[in-house]
């Protein structure tokens, strides 16, 4: 029997941030923790506004997956166990990660050994992630350049209306590597096309989700323009997105909280192989439990961006380590997480 517990939190951003429906300074989660003969898993939820998950829904959600757990009688098929878990309703994504993340967390330790082991994929091939730089005035560059100056891989937020003057303030203090996400922000093609072939000489890594999801046609036009790598990030969630995604971007970002969790997203890396995509490891506002399960999956890809933890004032577990930025997985089973205190109280 397998006995699920879940509390809702609240994580609190160091600096409040700005997304197309106003400043975010806080995203609510849910961890989670499922316990087999005396060993425990841990997973997180957590919910950013266009996934259109609530506390209220994760949590009803999870009402349902503990029925289904319960009777179970043990946790080693991960792939039927998960299966019936994304079959007790439609979306739900991150509460469907969350769950995911604990079975995986808890076969790991119950089996004694991490999760890239497991998977035999080479730790040491795990890259460096990116730092983030929020939409913001160039006031706030100095300070966020100081707060990310170990790390050797920049991501630029974009799509506000300063974003040229943004990228050349940048380039004045800096001359790392910078990643652009757009977030849909750009609305005009030929506009997009414009920012990305002025990019192209400052040493700009990859330009992600640059125009709305809905504009498929233009995203097509773009992608046969572009001089620069195209990445898709919200038209591209789930494994049955990626065949869709071939000729209009150029590679994935995948994240557990919009796949439902490690199975999918070790899944999707394999089909992003074969139609010759690059893969992006990325992750949402999220604390070092659900970083540290994304982390065990980045030797595989070519970049990551799993700078969620730092961006917070309060991190609930510890886990993965950033080293120079470089992604460091901890040695320990599972996915290598440890609560920091009690786990907080069911509600």
């Amino acid at each position: 029997m397998l006995r699920l517990r879940f509390a809702p939190q609240t994580l609190e951003f160091k600096h409040p941030f700005r997304i197309s429906s106003g400043m975010r300074t806080h995203t609510p989660v849910v961890f989670t923790e499922l316990s087999f003969h005396g060993l425990t898993g841990y997973g997180e939820a957590s919910m950013p506004p266009y996934l259109g998950e609530s506390h209220e829904s994760v949590i009803r959600f999870l009402n349902k997956a503990k029925a289904l757990l319960a009777g179970i009688k043990e946790p080693f098929d991960i792939s039927v166990i998960l299966q019936q878990v994304d079959q007790l309703e439609e979306k739900n994504t991150s509460a469907k990660a969350s769950v995911d993340i604990a079975l995986h967390d808890l076969v790991g330790k119950i089996l004694g050994k991490p999760w890239y082991e497991l998977w035999n994929i080479d730790k040491d091939k795990a890259p460096f992630t990116t730092y983030t730089i929020g939409i913001g005035g160039e006031e706030m560059l100095e300070q966020k350049l100081e707060e990310g100056k170990d790390f050797r891989i920049l991501k630029l937020k974009m799509g506000g209306e300063n974003d040229r003057t943004m990228l050349y303030a940048l380039r004045k203090l800096s001359n790392k590597p910078v990643a652009v996400d757009v977030n849909q922000g750009w609305k005009d093609k030929q506009h997009a096309l414009n920012m990305i072939i002025m990019m192209k000489d400052l040493d700009v890594l990859f330009v992600e989700q640059p125009l709305p999801k809905e504009m498929k046609e233009e995203q097509r036009w773009l992608y046969e323009r572009s001089p620069l790598p195209l990445i898709a990030d919200e038209s591209v969630q789930r494994f049955g997105d990626i065949e869709k995604a071939k000729g209009y971007f150029n590679g994935i970002n995948i994240k557990l909280m919009k796949c439902t969790g490690m199975l999918e997203a070790y899944r999707m890396i394999a089909e992003a192989r074969r139609v010759e995509m690059k893969v992006l490891i990325g992750c949402m506002s999220e604390s070092s439990c659900a970083v540290s399960a994304a982390a065990q999956l980045t030797p595989l890809a070519d970049w990551a961006d799993l700078d969620g933890p730092l961006l917070i004032k309060q991190d609930h577990f510890d886990g993965v380590k950033f080293i120079s930025g470089k992604i460091t997985l901890p040695d320990a089973p599972g996915i290598g997480a440890v609560p920091k205190g009690e786990f907080p109280n069911e509600k």
